[in-house]
């Protein structure tokens, strides 16, 4: 008997704006996903291609978020595991067994988990967790982009790179920036003695 497993994953826990993303996805006993592997090793447009087909052929996905706020109170660690609680409760249909990447599990899951370091490029569900984690991430960042383009969000997905730094300064903090990361928390305590 085939047992149902979901692949769990999250996307943006680095960058210094926008939500921390995570994806629950149950594939069936058999699939079509030619090329699926970590999403860090695929290219966007492969990534957007099988993000639809693994929408189209998963029994169930779910894609949830934390926002900023949230990543604020919380911290980025227990936001994330919040968004992973939301996918795998997003879920249409329960599974009997979760694999999550990494080395931590939620808290109050109601269902056995395992958590599994690299699981993106060593169980299938978890790959297909983290492409749709990614892609929902980045668009959220293309999006933010189009309202701020001067911070070029859609280049560097709202990591802290030169780029995206000197925006901050040049152009101020952003109700989507993570007031808690520290290049964002040093801006605003500069900005306040002034």
């Amino acid at each position: 008997m085939h047992i149902l497993t979901a692949g769990v994953d999250e996307a943006g826990r680095g960058p210094l704006v926008g939500s921390v993303f995570a994806a629950a996805v149950i594939l069936p006993e058999t699939f079509d996903l030619p090329g699926l592997t970590d999403s860090k090793k695929l290219s966007e447009k492969k990534r957007d291609a099988l993000a639809e087909m693994i929408k189209n052929q998963a029994v169930a996905w779910h894609v949830a978020a934390a926002g900023p706020e949230e990543i604020a109170s919380l911290n980025i660690l227990h936001a994330t595991m919040l968004a992973m609680k939301r996918a795998v409760d997003g879920l249409s249909v329960r599974p009997e067994k979760i694999f999550i990447d990494g080395n931590r599990i939620p808290e109050h899951l109601g269902i056995p988990a395992e958590a599994v370091v690299k699981g993106d490029s060593k169980i299938i569900e978890i790959s297909a967790a983290s492409v749709l984690a990614k892609t929902a991430r980045d668009a959220e960042m293309y999006a933010l982009a189009q309202r701020h383009p001067q911070y070029g969000f859609d280049k560097h997905k709202g990591y802290g790179t030169k780029q995206h730094l000197e925006a901050l300064k040049q152009y101020g903090v952003l109700p989507e920036h993570r007031r808690d990361f520290a290049p964002v928390r040093n801006l605003l305590a500069q900005q306040a003695l002034f």
